[in-house]
């Protein structure tokens, strides 16, 4: 096992964990994440702040406040900071960014989501106080894990919460940036039945004037080991979110804890590659058109250990946001020399809902009547499997593959259960 550094510019993505990205003005991106790392004696407090140029290599900067800040601290006793949320805030005299953190210890609900502002990503940044507060011995629900999103027309909401009550969703006051009703628990979007302790957590919205809705991104299971990434989709930013099957996310029971909300993307590993757990805790930042989610993920070799991952998003014909099998390296890293075509032969994984551990990928023969050339393509796909063909939704492009470390075409797709197959095509020796 290897032993972390000390020396927090050396980290690069390690140690990244709950991670948001944005762009500043000045054109470079910046990655706030908790306040977490292993294998060194004195974790920094504040916000752990990293940038990049290019969305690949990340270099530590610091922390984006001194520490907790007093009435959070006193509130809740935390000793750091969790899953921030970044966000260009509009104002009258031009746009300032807010950033929403939370304080809180594990397994506890008395907790504090908190509110930071600053003129640029880079800061200083300036403590504004508590926005949600709950207390384990009074409230049901908990005041974690942020995340902002802009209704069609400019509203602002924030979404909140984690196992303990769901995931809720409440109203902000455009100016000051806190609850328009003070106290206020707002409307229930998501929640996961008592059989498996109500785990569902970090939830991130996101509009898409594409098919004019909201898409709610949120992670189930343990985040030390069964995270899972699924998403749901509603025509109100309030919801009802369904999955790809048309299931409420508030509409769950024991019996059946995995079935609802549509699983993009768990454990798993390809052949001749690592194998990584618990990917989850993702948000979702845009470059130009392109759509990305940032989430952290552990080896499967090395569980203590997390990193940060980002991924391309991609959309299939029917408008469900899938996404890619492999990191992103880059956008010359995944273009792919020639139009060749989908057909041959795949590395593939089925993403089953149910499942928590490792999904080894198979090589199984695709059909399909389209040739790529590394742009994203709709187009249905055809899977060979021993037990039978299976007809997929699916969207195609361009990726790095790390283990034949170059460009090949992939895929992600749903079938007709609602269940998402991803892939990246293999390579002859």
């Amino acid at each position: 096992m290897t032993r972390l550094t000390t020396d927090p510019t050396t980290w690069g993505a390690l140690n990244a964990h709950d991670p948001t990205v944005v762009r500043g003005d000045d054109g470079s991106w910046y990655m706030f994440s908790t306040d977490a790392a292993v294998g060194i004696d004195e974790i920094p407090a504040g916000v752990h702040v990293r940038t990049s140029p290019d969305l690949v290599e990340w270099t530590f900067v610091g922390t984006a406040l001194d520490g907790v800040p007093g009435p959070a601290a006193a509130l809740t006793g935390a000793r750091g900071l969790w899953a921030p949320e970044v966000v260009r805030w509009p104002t009258s005299g031009g746009a300032r960014w807010h950033m929403y953190y939370s304080a809180s210890t594990f397994g506890s609900r008395t907790s504090v989501i908190g509110l930071a502002t600053a003129a640029s990503p880079a800061g200083p940044w300036t403590d504004a106080g508590p926005v949600v507060t709950t207390t384990h011995a009074v409230d049901g629900h908990n005041a974690i894990d942020a995340a902002v999103v802009f209704d069609r027309a400019g509203r602002p909401w924030l979404t909140y919460g984690s196992f303990f009550g769901g995931i809720h969703i409440l109203p902000l006051d455009a100016r000051t940036g806190f609850a328009e009703k003070p106290g206020e628990v707002g409307t229930l979007i998501a929640r996961r039945p008592a059989s498996v302790d109500g785990a569902v957590e970090g939830a991130y919205i996101v509009y898409r004037p594409e098919e004019d809705r909201f898409v709610l991104f949120v992670s189930y299971d343990s985040l030390f080991d069964t995270y899972s990434v699924r998403v749901a989709a509603a025509a109100q930013v309030t919801g009802p979110y369904v999955d790809a099957q048309g299931r409420a996310l508030t509409d769950v029971t024991d019996e059946d804890p995995d079935a609802v909300g549509t699983k993009i993307l768990g454990g798993h590993r390809f052949a001749g590659g690592a194998a990584w757990i618990a990917p989850g805790h993702n948000s979702v930042f845009r470059d130009a058109g392109r759509l990305f989610v940032v989430h952290h993920v552990r080896r499967a070799d090395d569980p203590a250990r997390h990193e940060a991952q980002i991924r391309r998003v991609h959309v299939t014909a029917s408008g469900w946001p899938l996404v890619s099998p492999h990191p992103f390296a880059g956008y010359d890293a995944e273009r792919l020399d020639a139009s060749e075509p989908v057909s041959g032969d795949w590395h593939v994984i089925r993403f089953d809902p149910a499942e928590r551990g490792v999904v080894e990928s198979v090589r199984l023969p695709i059909v399909a009547a389209a040739h790529t050339d590394g742009q994203a393509l709709t187009t249905p796909l055809i899977v060979g499997t021993p037990d039978g063909d299976v007809v997929l939704d699916a969207v195609v492009f361009g990726a790095f593959d790390p283990v034949a470390q170059r460009a090949v075409p992939a895929f992600s797709g749903l079938d007709a259960e609602g269940v998402v197959w991803t892939g990246s095509k293999a390579v002859a020796a």
